[in-house]
């Protein structure tokens, strides 16, 4: 949640939607909650605890399973209101999808595996190159545009492309001369 504040969200989380597991909750309101002002009358104790602000969507989307598959599907809205599920939906595919994308990339976060990470940084490291590797050498099909070209109908595109941060897909050559190391370990030494 400290990455999603600094890369933009100062003052509120963005709109969000999660599966019933982990601690967001917990996670928006250390990030993003505030203290209350204490009382005017000035009795009793003046409050200590986080608590969450008006202005917040999220969501929590909770799949129940029998043998494997999805019986059903809760939406409870956590803080927000009726606007709550237009703004963000009932849907957590988006993220399940980037997930297992990334499963499928890097070794280091596939389940039940041998090729884990002993250390952070060399998980942090993985990640960033699957993340750099994605972005900007591999074609995504739902993002290609249609072109009026002869002898082609789209123009491919990866999700820098996309977002205006390249005009060209990159070769993992470009990629390996242009990535630069990180500047410090955590490693002491």
């Amino acid at each position: 949640m400290g990455q999603i504040k600094e890369l933009g969200h100062q003052d509120c989380p963005p709109p969000m939607a999660t599966d019933g597991k982990g601690a967001y909750r917990e996670a928006m309101v250390e990030t993003w909650g505030k203290v209350p002002e204490p009382k005017p009358s000035g009795k009793g104790l003046p409050p200590e605890k986080k608590q969450p602000q008006p202005g917040w969507h999220y969501l929590q989307v909770v799949k129940q399973r029998e043998g494997g598959r999805v019986v059903e599907v809760k939406v409870e809205v956590i803080y927000g209101d009726d606007t709550t599920l237009d703004l963000v939906g009932a849907q957590t595919s988006y993220v399940e999808r980037t997930n297992l994308t990334s499963r499928h990339m890097n070794g280091r976060l596939v389940r039940k595996t041998l090729s884990f990470s002993k250390e952070l940084e060399m998980l942090k490291a993985s990640s960033v190159w699957e993340d750099a590797v994605y972005n900007l050498t591999r074609e995504v099909k739902t993002l290609r545009v249609k072109v009026e070209e002869e002898g082609r109908r789209f123009q491919p595109r990866t999700p820098a492309m996309a977002a205006g941060l390249t005009n060209r897909i990159w070769t993992i050559k470009e990629l390996l001369w242009t990535v630069v190391p990180p500047g410090k370990s955590t490693r002491g030494g």
